[in-house]
């Protein structure tokens, strides 16, 4: 062999010998002078869940099914070629009212509509049809011919709600379906104006979020039960601040059955003017009953000749305290309003009145309510 061959040969040896040592000791020098191939972090440990969260995720899985998510159609005809067709027109909430299918939602959620469908949690949608609606208490009830339906929401209470206790609201904000929102109860007894020209009374406010979309979804207390149905938001902007508001569930439990008995609403008064706030400041000093706090001019209240409360000196002096009918003790609004409506417009009953400790029964026919 000569020199150069062997000098040639040398070179490939140390070259070979220095690619092997390269792979070998390559991915030392990476991780000793270069960045460490990138792993997913160790995850730690949560432990349990707080009381209050496992509270409330049982409580939203258990009222979930319960509510429906409602789109709205319209009927329109095309100017040029006279063709009628149906478009979207709007969604909103609802929940189921019992077995049969009947659906609790707003009124202005279908107002306007010419069909509505609703779809329940589990994927199915339905046809709906127009059972009732209450303008005047902006709720309206459909009804789905559909088979094993979930269990309808639980009815709880709101004549005896308090400032501070903890709500929580479902609906399809936007169309974002099953949408659950938390919050307290801010106010009570608040009033909003309506188309119809009458004020809905007796509205709970509320800081869990609403939004366009939750109009006619339930509104729960912290045993999962309804105490209002979402009705409205008060906002500048059109989307949630703060401040929403339901109809109490003491209304709708005294509304929806007589729509879907009898598609309406018309219930009788007697004509006289009354304000919660007042009644619920005269149930603290131990008066039970409802005050009068105004006369209707020609009224059937005005007829029998009821005396309203007065003013004397900037202090208010109680007249005429309705404590029950018909025998049935009236301990305040929602028991009168509850009595007023097992009665229809044109029957009479008697009114148990007391002032100034004496008590006097008068007759009194009732008239139909606007």
């Amino acid at each position: 062999m000569t020199s150069r061959f062997l000098v040639r040969l040398t070179a490939v040896t140390l070259a070979a010998m220095l690619v092997v040592a390269a792979v070998e000791v390559m991915p030392a020098l990476r991780v000793l002078y270069l960045e460490p191939e990138a792993e997913p972090r160790l995850v730690t440990a949560r432990g349990d869940l707080a009381a209050e969260e496992t509270a409330t995720i049982e409580l939203f899985e258990a009222a979930r099914d319960s509510v429906v998510f409602i789109t709205t159609a319209e009927r329109v005809r095309d100017p040029w070629s006279r063709n009628v067709y149906e478009q979207p027109r709007g969604s909103g909430s609802g929940f189921l009212w019992d077995r049969l299918g009947h659906v609790v939602t707003n009124n202005h959620v279908i107002e306007g509509a010419s069909a509505a469908t609703v779809r329940l949690a589990d994927g199915r949608s339905f046809p709906a049809r127009l059972v009732g609606r209450d303008p005047a208490h902006d709720l309206a009830v459909l009804r789905i011919e559909a088979r094993g339906l979930p269990a309808p929401v639980t009815v709880g209470s709101s004549a005896d709600l308090q400032v501070g206790q903890t709500v929580l609201a479902i609906g399809n904000p936007f169309g974002l379906d099953w949408t659950l929102t938390r919050g307290i109860v801010s106010a009570l007894d608040r009033e909003l104006p309506t188309r119809t020209g009458r004020p809905i009374t007796g509205l709970v406010q509320t800081d869990a979020a609403i939004n366009p979309g939750n109009s006619g979804g339930p509104l729960l207390d912290s045993a999962g039960r309804l105490i209002g149905v979402n009705t409205a938001i008060y906002s500048p902007s059109g989307t949630s601040a703060g401040i929403g508001f339901a109809v109490p569930v003491g209304m709708v439990n005294r509304v929806v059955p007589v729509l879907i008995d009898e598609g309406r609403y018309t219930p009788p008064v007697i004509g006289i003017r009354y304000d919660p706030r007042v009644n619920r400041l005269a149930g603290a000093e131990g008066i039970e009953g409802v005050m009068i706090l105004g006369v209707e001019p020609g009224s059937p209240a005005a007829r029998a000749g009821l005396e309203p409360a007065r003013f004397d000196d900037g202090r208010l002096v109680a007249g005429d305290i309705i404590i029950g009918m018909d025998g049935v003790p009236i301990a305040g609004i929602d028991d009168l309003l509850a009595a007023l409506d097992r009665h229809r417009p044109g029957e009479t009953v008697t009114l148990t009145l007391q002032q100034n400790r004496d008590e006097r029964s008068v007759e009194i026919e009732l008239a139909e309510g606007g």
